[in-house]
């Protein structure tokens, strides 16, 4: 049975977990998950029940509708690759599939080649956008969270487009929880560690193309939902990961998102 509490705190940080065989809502507080009745989009309050956080399995945050994503967004990780910069934002999709979260294993084909990392900031959608400007963007925000833009390399190079390569079943971590706010600052750094080293760090403020430029891009052509996650591109440092790997996405505010790599035979 959960824990009782009696003084709770202002939420900011939105979760889904399992307890005790069921699924419920939360809220993060330090190392305790404070039960709400509710979602983040049609609202919720809080209930006076906690979990011990080393008790819980954590979801994803959200049920993405679809999965948007942003290539090439930092200037650095663009030159590393060997591309020009976009003249506009780069789009593409990642299957619902895809999305795992925090500690759940991500499977690497044996047949795929390289498989790569790649850390990002990632938005959710509170509210449905169509054609929504920039300057209005950011009221179309639900929250933030962490995301791993898995990619297998190889066959992103040999296809020439990227669905096959960014939409295996695992390659989208999200998570660990959904940090409730309207924007993040210019110097909120996105860092990913691989078995424990850094290996990308960047500020938000390096992205080519801000949040809401990328919002009211997107909602140019397609109507964003409420729950859409859209992943905002990647820094420099993207590199290969093997089977017993362990990568961590950290974001300043949300917190870490971390899965370990496994062989697939399939």
């Amino acid at each position: 049975m959960p824990d009782m509490i009696r003084n709770i705190a202002a939420p900011k940080k939105y979760c889904r977990f399992v307890a005790d065989d069921k699924i419920y809502n939360g809220t993060l507080h330090g190392n305790m998950v404070d039960l709400v009745e509710g979602d983040f989009l049609a609202g919720f309050s809080t209930l006076r029940m906690s979990y011990p956080l080393d008790r819980v399995k954590l979801l994803p945050p959200v049920h993405p509708t679809k999965v948007w994503c942003v290539g090439r967004n930092y200037v650095k990780h663009v030159r590393e690759l060997g591309h020009d910069l976009p003249e506009e934002p780069m789009i593409f999709m990642k299957p619902t599939s895809s999305i795992v979260g925090n500690g759940d294993p991500v499977r690497i084909p044996e047949w795929a080649g390289r498989v790569d990392y790649e850390g990002e900031l990632a938005v959710v959608i509170g509210r449905r956008a169509r054609r929504v400007s920039e300057d209005n963007a950011l009221s179309c925000v639900a929250g933030y969270s962490c995301f791993n833009d898995v990619t297998a390399r190889d066959l992103q190079n040999s296809d020439g487009q990227w669905t096959r390569a960014k939409g295996f079943d695992t390659f989208g971590p999200l998570g660990p929880v959904l940090l409730l706010a309207e924007g993040m600052p210019d110097e909120t750094r996105v860092t990913t560690r691989l078995n424990g080293k850094i290996v990308q760090q960047d500020r938000l403020g390096s992205m080519i193309f801000s949040v809401p430029r990328i919002i009211s891009h997107i909602s140019r052509f397609a109507t964003l939902e409420p729950g859409d996650v859209i992943a905002t591109g990647t820094p420099e440092g993207v590199g290969p990961v093997k089977q017993g790997d362990r990568v961590e996405v950290e974001i300043d505010g949300i917190g870490t998102l971390a899965n370990p790599f496994v062989a697939d035979h399939f």
